[in-house]
């Protein structure tokens, strides 16, 4: 059984993470696929669709609610501040999200 989620970290690897490890995932039948690039901090989700290859997505299916512009800040942060600071920033915007 394939998983609901793939996620690849890309520093040098982004054309293979985009092209031949899609194409991967999308013959697993993985529901969805993100790649993280590192270098310019940016976060590429797909919906994987059977038997039609794949879309791009602004917000996970397989976690409702979650957009990807969401990660993609909190990527930025990091760079710029201490991981516990990131991380209850996350959790604070996930919460906030959910009421």
């Amino acid at each position: 059984m394939a998983p609901d989620l793939a996620i690849e970290i890309a520093d040098s690897s982004l054309v293979d993470d985009l092209g031949t490890k899609r194409m991967i995932y999308e013959e697993l039948g993985v529901s969805e696929y993100w790649v993280v690039d590192v270098q310019k901090a940016q976060v590429i989700a797909f919906k994987i669709i059977a038997n039609r290859g794949s879309e791009r997505l602004t917000e996970s299916h397989v976690l409702p609610g979650l957009k990807v512009a969401l990660l993609e800040e909190g990527l930025r942060r990091s760079r710029q501040t201490d991981n516990t600071e990131v991380g209850n920033w996350f959790l604070e915007e996930v919460r906030g999200n959910r009421q």
